[in-house]
């Protein structure tokens, strides 16, 4: 077996933790509205849960409005009950058979705990990153001792694990920068 093997195998597995923090990224609010804020809210309705994604469609009309149209108006209740209970930071007011949510600017202190929230995520990828750089690292040690990896093999492969991870933690400080900068400015 080739160390090769190993760390291509190890990138598709980062490659999940780059989309996840994106995700992630997308759902924290800045100064502008989005869909992200709120499109996997849980939504309660005839006793099943469903992302509010699947039960309306949701624009922004406006720099700091979410309009929400339900698929169903039977749909609207549960929606507003599931909206006032996330972190949005506003009310939602329901306008025949739509519901709008306009952002209030954001506080000082709101935007400090928000970059807080960023750096906390970041490190968060940060530390699934590490744990398959330790996981392709230990099945390189193993496949060395059992023969299947020369010992100059091992040592091209811990530096190639490196560079790898060198290139994922730049993307995450990268994702994490453009979201801070998003929340300041």
């Amino acid at each position: 077996m080739q160390y090769q093997e190993i760390t291509d195998k190890t990138k598709p597995e980062m490659d999940k933790v780059i989309a996840f923090l994106d995700r992630e990224m997308g759902k924290i609010r800045t100064g502008r509205a989005s869909p992200s804020l709120v499109e996997d809210v849980v939504v309660d309705c005839f006793g099943q849960k469903f992302p509010l994604k699947q039960l309306a469609a949701i624009s922004t009309p406006e720099v700091k409005q979410i309009l929400i149209q339900p698929w169903d108006k039977s749909y609207i209740e549960g929606i507003v009950r599931a909206l006032e209970k996330t972190g949005v930071g506003a009310n939602p007011i329901v306008d025949k058979d739509t519901i709008r949510i306009s952002l209030p600017p954001l506080s000082e202190e709101y935007r400090k705990n928000l970059v807080h929230l960023i750096s906390e995520k970041q490190e968060e990828a940060r530390k699934t990153i590490r744990h398959w750089r330790e996981e392709a690292w230990a099945e390189i040690q193993e496949k060395t001792k059992s023969g299947e990896i020369r010992e100059d093999d091992k040592f091209r492969a811990k530096d190639k694990l490196q560079e790898l991870i060198d290139e994922y933690n730049e993307k995450i400080e990268k994702s994490g920068e453009k979201k801070k900068k998003e929340v300041l400015g």
